[in-house]
């Protein structure tokens, strides 16, 4: 049985175009899509449970 590509989030979401202007970035657009859809299967409820999820797994999240 041949297996199927694993496909990560970056590839999936690598066809988007990042409309924010260069200056005013803190964080790559990939690194907040993947936090935003991990802190939503881990029970995060809106931008600022993400934002509380992103925080408290900040040591965790920067090894990958």
């Amino acid at each position: 049985m041949k297996l199927k590509p694993k496909i990560t989030i970056a590839d999936h979401f690598a066809v988007i175009q990042d409309p924010r202007i260069d200056r005013t970035k803190r964080h790559n657009l990939i690194d907040i899509i993947t936090i935003a859809i991990i802190a939503v299967i881990c029970g995060a409820d809106g931008w600022v449970g993400i934002e509380t999820y992103g925080c408290a797994k900040y040591e965790w999240l920067k090894r990958f």
